[in-house]
């Protein structure tokens, strides 16, 4: 399968930029190859297309199919294993950033936990215990928004996207709003603050 030059580039700056996403090139030449694919391939196309190794793909396909970004897929009258990308770009958006949180997030919180529950034996060792404590209130609030921001559909993702710098501009506004004589203490009375 000869690739359009369009598409060789695509797949070739996946690859490249593969190490620093931390899979290695193959992984992302096959997973770019599979998103920009018209129809699913199976590994004997993407081969061909790629001028790699049976087994590299074979490798390839079992660590994509590990991060839940290719789904393979049956065709009428073929043994093979097809395999696709999902469709919508948020999906993928989603799969990664939860994939990434349960294999780097995840542990770094539980023992940042571990090590908060610890008694420090030294001034030292409370120093660090502090640091450590400030790491993690901000991954957990993080981790605690972006929980809040996966429940969001992909449209209602994408419009908070397209707002970019105006919701802080918003938040600036409403506390302005809540200076003014009198709106904060008349906002408080009526929830019952004061």
């Amino acid at each position: 399968m000869q690739l359009p030059p369009l598409v060789q580039s695509f797949v070739l700056h996946f690859g490249e930029m593969g190490s620093r996403w931390g899979i290695n090139r193959t992984v992302g030449q096959i997973y770019a190859l599979l998103y920009v694919s018209d129809r699913p391939l199976c590994a004997d196309d993407i081969v061909e297309a790629l001028g790699v190794s049976r087994s590299n793909v074979s490798m390839g396909l079992k660590e994509l199919q590990a991060w839940r970004l290719v789904r393979p897929s049956h065709q009428p009258g073929d043994r093979r294993d097809f395999f696709t990308t999902p469709e919508d770009v948020w999906t993928i958006f989603r799969t990664l950033a939860e994939e990434r949180q349960r294999r780097e997030i995840d542990p770094t919180l539980s023992m940042l936990r571990d090590a908060l529950l610890e008694t420090p034996a030294d001034p030292a060792e409370q120093h660090a215990q502090a640091r450590m404590r400030a790491m993690h209130d901000l991954i957990e609030q993080v981790t605690d928004w972006f929980a809040e921001v996966r429940r969001l559909s992909p449209d209602t993702l994408q419009t908070l996207m397209g707002l970019g710098a105006k919701v802080s501009r918003v938040l600036e506004f409403k506390d302005k709003l809540r200076l003014l004589p009198g709106k904060g203490k008349a906002r408080d009375a009526e929830a019952g603050h004061g």
